[in-house]
């Protein structure tokens, strides 16, 4: 995002802001927490204009940049099982976004799902990897790919002309998915470096390295429990949570960092999470769930739950009624 901004943006500051080395090695393995770089792509914003700029970052992408994931996007023997090794192995460069393939009536969607806000930076990240997804795609197929639509679950920027340009098809802004619809044809088409024996090796590579990094995240895991049962005593410091797993603060926080996460990010992401569950069970009222989710009062939770949602708790709950 950062070098596809360009040169009107000081990109030596933006990348030491959030504790990255501009001048360091190119290290795919290492992750920002998300709320940091939303920041950063906030700031960017108000220094130019970033209607494109998630366009232009999606066509930059190279699969060299993934690593052993790249590799085997590459050795798939089709688009559609490239499209199937970044829906399982996705975790491998990201903790806050998982992808799925589901099937159409017109084809298969590859969809995006990254919970939180939908503030800004999200949605610029959002476009991005979208973007991205059809330019990894064009970079192993041997015919033009262009997608039968593709979605996006917010609202359109001013102007929308450079996207329709740039993926080739109808792009339908407010919709219920983040996703890329793709033909039927166009997923069944061979990969230019297609080739069964150097995908078994790499996958069996990627599944060790997915082993080790689904360990990690079991703290995170369990940090969301911790956190959960202690909400109904207000929100827990990070101190008293890392005292419970026998880590120093500094310790757990670096940790988290290294799955992306921070403490922030963790503890709202629980409190949502467990207000959702509890909003879809009708035994507990508004104003226990905002106890139970470690607000003092019920408007606050209100307030909250707008901003991670997009809706309020009743509002919420009235429509998983009617489902």
């Amino acid at each position: 995002m950062v070098a596809a901004a360009g040169a009107e943006i000081d990109a030596h500051a933006l990348l030491t802001s959030v504790g990255l080395d501009p001048d360091g090695a190119w290290d795919p393995k290492v992750m920002l927490p998300a709320a940091d770089y939303y920041d950063l792509l906030e700031r960017i914003a108000v220094q130019i204009d970033v209607t494109d700029l998630p366009l232009r970052t999606g066509a930059s992408m190279q699969l060299d940049e993934y690593g052993a994931l790249g590799l085997a996007f590459k050795a798939a023997t089709t688009l559609g099982r490239s499209y199937a090794r970044v829906e399982r192995y996705a975790r491998l460069w990201t903790s806050v976004v998982e992808y799925e393939l589901r099937p159409d009536p017109r084809g298969t969607l590859f969809i995006l799902h990254r919970s939180g806000e939908r503030r800004l930076g999200l949605r610029l990240s959002n476009e991005a990897t979208l973007a991205s997804a059809v330019s990894l795609a064009r970079q192993v197929s041997p015919k033009p790919v262009t997608p039968l639509e593709v979605l996006v679950g917010h609202a359109a920027p001013p102007t929308t002309c450079a996207h329709q340009e740039w993926f080739g098809c109808p792009v339908r802004f407010d919709a219920d998915l983040d996703a890329v619809l793709f033909s039927p044809e166009t997923l069944a088409q061979p990969n230019i470096l297609g080739d069964e024996g150097i995908s078994r090796y790499l996958i069996s590579h990627l599944d060790a390295e997915l082993s080790e990094i689904e360990s990690e995240a079991t703290l995170v895991t369990q940090a969301k429990d911790a956190i959960a049962q202690a909400l109904s005593e207000g929100v827990p410091k990070m101190d008293d949570i890392a005292r419970g797993f026998g880590l120093s603060a500094r310790s757990f926080h670096r940790r988290l960092a290294e799955s992306g996460m921070s403490y922030q990010t963790l503890t709202e992401d629980t409190r949502r999470e467990l207000a959702e569950g509890l909003l879809r069970d009708n035994n507990h009222s508004l104003a226990e769930i905002a106890f139970l989710t470690g607000f003092s009062e019920q408007s606050s939770f209100t307030r909250a739950f707008k901003r991670w949602i997009g809706t309020t708790p009743a509002s919420y709950r009235r429509d998983r009624m009617r489902r």
